[in-house]
């Protein structure tokens, strides 16, 4: 009689019995039910932290009579257009000195120079020489995104495998070839990650800009609730200023499962 073969289950699947989505959501569903447990007890007062339930009811009040979802679109609209100035500024800059030796003469000490000082202390400069209006809020976005787009895009370039560069060149490829073929793929990765950082750097930004004479978007909305101390609009516009970063991590997560399929990831164990 010949033995029964049983399929081999690995150790890592025999471990996932619960859904990794519960598992994600244990930890902030447990401090939520423990925040309004404190405020139902007193033991967190309204007048430091309003509870979840009071928060709940201002979020739906603000969107219900549009001021939310209002401050929201302008907020938005302010960080894709300085995501946009600064990716192009960022991206032109790491091209031109990753791709050239005189290019990075010419450009990456200037860069690494303007890089160290903090790109927060630039706003009373952007005052003077741009006013009150929207032109320094986008500045301050488009200058926050476009140091983590230039290093990252840059060590990219300069990362290549010179050996890729070799095989590339016998093959017969020329210089624009090799930059198209070889150099841009190979930079994409770090491209990427330099978006991850430049959307956090923008959402950052947006705060800081929005305190600069604005009269509407969410940081508006934040420094409106400051000064009456209603902690429970501060924490909705806290909250929408998390659920936007989230969402466009998550999109630059989905751009790159689907420009680095060629590349395989440890996604952990």
């Amino acid at each position: 009689m010949s033995p029964v073969l049983e399929p081999v289950v690995p150790l890592s699947a025999r471990r996932r019995t619960v859904p990794r989505w519960l598992r994600r959501t244990t930890g902030p569903l447990l401090l939520l039910v423990l925040w309004q447990v404190c405020s139902a007890t007193r033991v967190l007062p309204s007048d430091i932290l309003a509870s979840p339930g009071t928060i709940a009811r201002t979020a739906s009040e603000l969107l219900e009579d549009g001021t939310l979802s209002h401050a929201m679109l302008v907020s938005v609209q302010r960080v894709l257009i300085g995501l946009v100035l600064g990716g192009v500024i960022g991206v032109s800059l790491a091209l031109v000195s990753g791709l050239s030796r005189l290019g990075e003469d010419l450009v990456d000490a200037s860069v690494q120079m303007l890089r160290s000082i903090p790109w927060v202390g630039m706003i009373p400069l952007f005052i003077i020489w741009m006013g009150i209006g929207e032109a320094p809020k986008i500045a301050l976005i488009a200058l926050g995104v476009t140091f983590h787009l230039y290093l990252n895009v840059y060590a990219g370039i300069r990362g290549v495998d010179a050996q890729l560069i070799e095989a590339g060149t016998a093959l017969g490829l020329g210089r624009w070839g090799l930059i198209r073929h070889v150099v841009l793929p190979g930079a994409l990765p770090g491209a990427m990650t330099g978006l991850r950082y430049s959307l956090a750097t923008a959402w950052l930004a947006l705060v800081f800009g929005e305190t600069i004479n604005a009269d509407d978007g969410i940081g508006f909305l934040l420094n409106r609730a400051r000064e009456f101390f209603q902690t429970d609009v501060i924490v909705v516009c806290l909250i929408v200023y998390a659920a936007l970063g989230l969402l466009a991590d998550a999109i630059v997560r989905t751009l790159e499962r689907l420009l680095l399929q060629w590349r395989p990831n440890f996604t952990g164990k």
